[in-house]
């Protein structure tokens, strides 16, 4: 069967051979369903990155633009007396996870031709498709909050990218950057489903460090929930090719002050729950309406996880726990570290459970926040 974009809200479909970031007939976000899932004799062992699970993906990229994303350390650690274990994120090229997204996504649009692109971005999202724009030869615009953190603005524009600072909250830069799109293609991270294609490799790269099993757990902090669908996209794939025998279970870390994943989720539903949003120091999760809610939810129910909500005080903590051990994650990190330790206090995830813990941003990447809390 041929792969296509599939419409969730009315089923239509269409051909890869387009870039698109919506559906032409509902506006809405476009997904790509699941492929048939790869065993391990499908994977490229001469290769160090990602790609080595290109199989997976559901058409073939002669040229895949890569700068070694993937195959990042996992660290086995203790929280609140259960065994975890640490994902480092911040080992992908520019300090994040969105790396794998970004070289996905970059690969399918230079092959289509596309030859420049937009995005918004609170800052990881913007660094990693401004180095993947430079690497790719694809001129890159970034709508960034003005509150941003200086370094991540910085980054983005050291790739070359134009950085243009928008007044308001996160969800300001992504309505410009709606806008401008009838004039440069918007390559949303949120929005682009070969976004998923990349984050979904992570489950691949999961199964095989698990001696190709899935964990139990993967507790993961979470904005728009690239990486629960990623994750639940990946496993998914593997599940129905018989190389796992379940699911893992996926649990949604985000900050008490702005946690509408967490709000729809305790409340039952697929559809928004009002929140009124406060800062925090979590920017990365900070997202008022993610544009996938109801998948994401529906990844949640399906893997049998759920939410936490971390106050500020918590994220805080978290990122001086982590320090303590030698781990250097920013506060949207660190959300991930807060939630599983009180999923195993609280018994939700068993002490002897295989939990991975997604850590997905470098602290480098906070300086301004490290540099108060550990001022002295």
């Amino acid at each position: 069967m041929t792969a296509t974009y599939l419409d969730p809200a009315d089923g239509a479909c269409f051909p890869l051979d387009r870039p698109l970031w919506r559906s032409p007939t509902s506006g809405g976000p476009l997904s790509i369903p699941p492929g048939p899932g790869i065993g391990p004799e499908a994977i490229r062992r001469d290769l160090r990155s990602i790609w080595r699970y290109a199989a997976a993906l559901p058409l073939e990229i002669a040229a895949p633009v890569s700068l070694g994303e993937g195959m990042t350390p996992l660290v086995p650690g203790r929280l609140g007396g259960g065994s975890v274990a640490f994902k480092l994120e911040w080992f992908n090229p520019t300090g994040s996870f969105k790396d794998r997204g970004a070289a996905v996504m970059l690969s399918y649009l230079r092959a289509m031709g596309v030859p420049a692109i937009l995005e918004d971005s609170s800052g990881n999202g913007g660094a990693a498709i401004a180095a993947y724009g430079a690497a790719a030869g694809v001129r890159v615009r970034i709508l960034t909050p003005a509150t941003t953190q200086p370094a991540k603005i910085a980054q983005m524009r050291a790739f070359g990218a134009e950085v243009q600072l928008v007044p308001g909250p996160r969800d300001a830069s992504e309505a410009e950057a709606i806008r401008q799109s009838e004039e440069t293609f918007y390559a949303s991270h949120n929005w682009q489903a070969f976004f998923l294609q990349g984050t979904k490799l992570l489950a691949y790269e999961l199964w095989e460090e698990h001696d190709f099993a899935a964990p139990d757990n993967i507790v993961i902090p979470v904005g728009a929930g690239s990486n629960v669908l990623g994750c639940d996209l990946g496993f998914s794939e593997l599940l129905r090719a018989g190389r796992i025998a379940r699911l893992p279970r996926i649990f949604c870390a985000q900050p008490e002050n702005c946690a509408p994943i967490h709000a729809a989720f305790t409340a039952g539903g697929t559809t928004p729950v009002a929140i009124t949003p406060q800062p925090t120091i979590a920017e990365g999760a900070s997202i008022r309406a993610p544009v996938r809610l109801g998948p994401v939810l529906d990844a949640l129910r399906r893997s049998g996880g759920g939410t936490i909500a971390v106050p500020e005080a918590g994220i805080v903590q978290a990122v001086r726990d982590l320090a303590a051990r030698g781990l250097y994650a920013e506060p949207t990190s660190a959300l991930a570290a807060a939630a599983a330790e009180r999923l195993i206090a609280e018994n939700r995830i068993g002490p002897d459970e295989r939990t991975v813990v997604l850590l997905t941003g470098s602290g480098l990447k906070a300086t301004a926040f490290m540099t108060a809390e550990f001022a002295g």
